[in-house]
């Protein structure tokens, strides 16, 4: 006969003491219990937030021996190569992390590693969310904060790329330079407070050192821990399957399954990162030498996640410059540099609200969308998924043209060309393969899958044998949701022939416009029946009429 096991004395003690002052326990049991839907997708935002921890810490101590120093000195230390060499107190203090540090080059290189893999993380954990509609009410807010939070890392990876005054970092800080002197009349104003002067000045790696180690920090750390709090309070989506429903979740309960998959994945997670900075070289500032107006590099890219802008800087034509009273406006600046990410992290911010506004649906969504029965949303995540890309590629034209031996300018004319033509495409086909899986879904919910088996009927015609789908595979296929604007099924016109207000307003008209571009060539389940289990693709009715005939 088994015995309870208890706490021992002293942590029963504390417990105790703990709930008597803040009644903790019943809570807290509670949300042990709660129950976390189990797919190897959901684990894409648990990795961003274990990389984000891992950056904390590393950062902390990279913080008690890195300089924010703009200060000439010249170099006397353990890398022989640089004695002798005037440059930056930044730039010295991080071959004194790397070189004389021990274990200072290591950290570097996982700070490093973790700040791309926390970005990746944070792309493909988005793009999970986007396809699925895990964005619908009630968790826009939540989408919007991940937005925000993903807007943060960017730049925090940009201005932590800056700070050690190498000369990748500093033609890196000169091209934002550039971003912010595009802007029309307060663009030289902007400059000169951040550099403190002219270019390079004496104060950009101090302010953007105060950027990157407290307040872009403390944000991302308040948005991250609100995104899961709202996380927790409105549960997690879910895919479709037996028992998933809007208002029931099947999966692990926090503890103790939840609790320590995670703990093992946040470990798995380190290892990694650990492993591609102890075997994987990134950044070696060491090879590069300090920083100076005069030097340029060759070759060498950004960040992966600062390639799409680098791209559309080299490739937007300045045909549109203009000037007004004097003052220059370079639009081939301006455009590529803040219209386009405005564009793209404005439009996945609006996205939620644009779609409820085009289809009318306010119900709450907790379980996921497939993304074939989404497809003009998956088309459009596609089509920018190709815009980025084609602007990414483009940020390495020249490294492209030298390889390819092919010219410059000729490279540059593809990328124009691409970066509009490459989106469209992306979306006719991206659509009409999810109109494909959709027919292929519903075929195989009408007749169940095709076994292999081929049978002779009386009549002597032979035929595949289907069977009956699995129940999962049948709620999972059955789950389609009929996608509908109430745009197209509100009257245009009330009994007397009086013509809706709406609908003729320029914003019911274009409404209408967009739903019918929404819905249009959905594929309908509307008299569908799931497979009954006949052995035979083809009815009793038909195998009866085929051997009447005989």
């Amino acid at each position: 006969m088994s015995k309870t096991t208890q706490a021992p004395k002293a942590l029963r003690g504390v417990g105790n003491f703990i709930d008597d002052r803040f009644h903790v326990a019943k809570m807290g049991e509670k949300n042990l219990r709660k129950v976390f839907p189990n797919h190897w997708s959901f684990m894409l935002g648990e990795i961003a937030l274990y990389s984000f921890i891992i950056l904390l810490v590393t950062g902390v101590f990279l913080t008690l021996w890195f300089k924010p120093s703009m200060i000439e000195v010249v170099y006397d230390g353990p890398y022989e190569r640089l004695n002798g060499v005037v440059m930056s107190e930044a730039y010295a203090s991080t071959l004194h992390i790397d070189f004389a540090v021990r274990g200072g080059f290591l950290v570097r290189q996982i700070h490093h590693w973790a700040a791309l893999i926390f970005v990746a993380s944070l792309v493909v954990h988005m793009l999970r969310v986007f396809f699925t509609g895990a964005f619908r009410k009630p968790r826009e807010i939540n989408w919007i904060i991940g937005v925000v939070i993903f807007t943060l890392a960017m730049l925090e990876g940009l201005f932590g790329y800056s700070l050690p005054d190498d000369l990748p970092s500093g033609m890196g800080v000169r091209i934002l330079q550039g971003v912010m002197l595009a802007l029309p009349l307060v663009g030289t104003y902007i400059s000169m407070f951040l550099f403190g002067g002219e270019f390079p000045g004496e104060d950009i790696i101090t302010r953007l050192y105060m950027l990157h180690v407290l307040a872009i920090p403390a944000l991302l750390l308040g948005l991250i821990v609100a995104h899961f709090m709202i996380l927790w309070h409105q549960k997690h989506t879910q895919y479709p399957g037996p028992g998933r429903t809007d208002k029931t979740v099947v999966g692990t309960p926090m503890f103790p399954g939840f609790a320590v998959k995670a703990g093992g994945f946040f470990f798995f997670t380190f290892a990694v990162i650990a492993g591609l900075s102890a075997f994987v070289q990134i950044n070696p500032i060491h090879l590069f030498g300090p920083f100076t107006p005069t030097s340029i590099t060759s070759g060498l890219q950004p960040d992966w996640y600062m390639g799409f802008m680098e791209g559309s800087l080299r490739i937007f034509p300045n045909w549109f410059d203009f000037q007004i009273f004097g003052y220059a406006v370079p639009i081939g600046v301006l455009v590529p540099g803040l219209v386009i990410p405005g564009i793209i992290f404005g439009g996945l911010g609006a996205w939620p609200f644009l779609e409820q506004w085009i289809t009318g649906d306010k119900r709450a969504h907790n379980v996921a969308d497939r993304p074939r029965n989404a497809p003009v949303r998956t088309a459009v995540g596609a089509a920018g998924i190709t815009f980025y890309g084609i602007l990414w590629l483009a940020g390495s034209n020249d490294i492209i043209s030298e390889t390819f031996s092919i010219s410059l300018y000729v490279t540059t004319y593809i990328f124009r060309v691409l970066a509009i033509v490459g989106p469209i495409i992306a979306f006719i086909v991206a659509k009409r393969i999810c109109l494909g899986l959709q027919r292929r879904d519903r075929d195989s919910l009408e007749h169940g899958y095709e076994s292999g088996i081929i049978q002779q009927l009386p009549s002597g015609e032979f035929i595949e044998v289907h069977k009956r789908n699995s129940e999962e595979t049948t709620e999972i296929l059955a789950s389609k949701p009929e996608i509908t604007s109430t745009a197209l099924t509100e009257p245009e016109t009330d009994d007397k022939g009086v013509k809706n207000p709406a609908s003729r307003k320029a914003k019911g008209r274009l409404r209408r416009a967009l739903a019918e571009w929404y819905t249009k060539d959905n594929v309908s389940l509307d008299g569908v029946e799931p497979h009954s289990g006949h052995h035979l693709h083809h009815s009793d009715e038909v195998v009866k009429e085929h051997a009447s005939h005989h």
